[in-house]
């Protein structure tokens, strides 16, 4: 039974797509079977793995709006064993449709349910907004994992997402935890991300990854490649880091990591 994870947080330019991308790549690399859900309009994840969105016959918009069948929306990646459901920028009228639907909140969920069994991990890629599809998300998802740059205003607006967090878990979905919170945008020669570092790890303490996402040239030059930093260059500091982080989850869920 695959888990669940969803990457939000409603800042943006915090380093979600980058992550969810990288980390997709980089579990399916020690080969696990991994589906990542572009839930973002902006479809950066869906791009970045070299997923033309003019080829696309059916998004998860079309799951989720129009009830295709969640498996037509699945499509493969370079990577062997991942999978992707890729975004359309139809996706940003959906928060306006759903509203008429029944049980608006569960939709996500009940549509994974036919492929939760097929997968060690779903990863959904959040939009940058606490929109009903972020809080679909929250609904289906095990756990969140939270990217918090390490730049000036990085933890304004994290007490809006736990909060978030804190209605979904007591009305939705009562088995939603904290994965965990993941540093991104490091440069340790700024004085002032050594700052936030220290204080993220201070306030939320276990809950930090270990790993730390460090600023990387490779790691924004690849989506324009449509490939995942573990194929553009996996020598690259960002591609070491997104295997590392891989590494460190696999461990907190006590899975078995190849050597």
């Amino acid at each position: 039974m695959g888990k669940i994870i969803a990457l939000a947080n409603q800042k943006g330019g915090v380093g979600k797509t980058t992550t969810s991308m990288n980390l997709a790549a980089s579990l399916a690399t020690l080969e696990k079977k991994v589906l990542l859900i572009d839930a973002d309009p902006q479809a950066n994840s869906s791009s970045g793995l070299g997923i033309d969105p003019k080829e696309i016959d059916c998004s998860i918009y079309d799951v989720l709006m129009n009830g295709k069948d969640v498996r037509e929306a699945i499509y493969t990646c370079d990577i062997e064993g991942l999978d992707i459901i890729p975004a359309h920028i139809d996706l940003v009228g959906a928060e306006i449709e759903m509203l008429n639907l029944k049980n608006r909140e569960k939709v996500l969920r009940n549509l994974l349910e036919p492929v939760v069994q097929d997968y060690d991990f779903i990863l959904i890629d959040c939009s940058p907004s606490l929109g009903l599809i972020t809080v679909n998300a929250l609904t289906a998802a095990n756990s969140v994992i939270i990217p918090v740059q390490c730049e000036y205003f990085a933890l304004e607006g994290i007490s809006k997402l736990l909060n978030t967090i804190k209605i979904v878990k007591a009305k939705l979905n009562p088995a939603l935890e904290i994965e965990g919170f993941l540093l991104t945008m490091y440069d340790s020669r700024l004085r002032l991300a050594n700052l936030i570092y220290d204080e993220v790890k201070r306030h939320f303490k276990e809950l930090v990854f270990k790993t730390v996402i460090q600023r990387n040239v490779k790691l924004s030059e690849a989506p324009s490649h449509g490939l995942p930093a573990i194929l553009y260059d996996a020598d690259s500091a960002g591609a070491k880091a997104h295997l590392a982080l891989a590494k460190e989850l696999l461990q907190k869920n006590n899975l078995s990591i190849p050597s």
